[in-house]
């Protein structure tokens, strides 16, 4: 009796993780919007009017560019020797 309902139970769980389209699309237009907000006022500072394509197209790489950054800055997955160890540039020097 006790088989029979982890199976149900994984499977309940399963179901409630998955989200449905709308709910991804809703998601995907908030992150637009905060980026919007955060980005958009260097993009419009720089010349580009605001939304036009251009103007958007200046939001995503400067979001880029942050997401980046600080993915390059985040603990490599070797640890405390990070990506500059081996190529070259790490704890022993150049060597």
């Amino acid at each position: 009796m006790r088989l029979s309902t982890i199976p149900v139970l994984a499977l309940t769980l399963a179901l409630a993780a998955c989200t449905t389209p709308q709910q991804r699309a809703e998601r995907m237009q908030a992150e637009m919007a905060q980026m919007m907000a955060i980005y958009g006022p260097a993009c419009t500072g720089l010349g580009y009017a605001p939304s036009s394509d251009p103007w958007r197209q200046c939001v995503l790489q400067l979001s880029t560019r942050e997401e980046l950054r600080q993915i390059g800055n985040s603990p490599s997955f070797y640890g405390g020797w990070g990506s500059r160890h081996w190529r070259g540039g790490g704890y022993w020097g150049p060597w």
